[in-house]
């Protein structure tokens, strides 16, 4: 049962049940009994009906370009204001939005080489290691073995020692 029929079920004029109880068993809060919305300005529904006039010419307005357009024409509004109009109307731009599900037919895909290898031994296997966001220093060496578990264990773990420009490096 949503809000709305819950509310309607609230009996202001029964004289066995008070309203308090009837909120709290139909689990409504008793502000939202009491709260009646505010009517639109009469500034709102005249910008409102512009950017409408504005939207079915040009669709693909967005909320910053429409205040632009808005604002050209004599209007005192920001984009703020806009998007929170346009929002109430139910109204965005059109525009193409990224399509990063999709694969490109062209792309290569390729095989994942270690899946069912067994890495028992150091230096089997190595991969390029990002140590941090910042660029690294010429003398850092780009390419580092992947350690094995025991050549790891041997080592103590995971060490992260400090360089001088900040970054760990493992």
């Amino acid at each position: 049962m949503n809000q709305a029929t819950r509310l309607s079920l609230v009996d202001r004029t029964d004289d066995q049940m008070s309203i308090v109880a009837q909120c709290r068993l139909l689990r409504v809060a008793r502000s939202t009994l009491y709260y009646h919305p505010a009517p639109a300005n009469e500034d709102d529904l005249r910008l409102m009906r512009r950017i409408d006039e504005q939207y079915l010419a040009t669709p693909f307005y967005g909320s910053r370009r429409m205040a632009a357009v808005l604002r050209r024409e004599g209007y005192a509004v920001n984009r703020k204001r806009v998007r929170r109009l346009m929002r109430l109307m139910g109204i965005e731009a059109i525009y193409q939005k990224p399509n990063t599900s999709q694969r490109h037919p062209d792309h290569k895909v390729y095989p994942y080489l270690l899946r069912g290898l067994v890495i028992d031994r150091p230096n089997q296997v190595w991969t390029p290691i990002r140590v941090c966001s910042s660029p690294a220093p010429r003398s850092w060496p780009s390419w580092r073995p992947r350690a094995s578990g025991s050549a790891w264990m041997a080592r103590g773990g995971f060490s992260i020692t400090s360089s001088s420009s900040g970054c760990g490096v493992a």
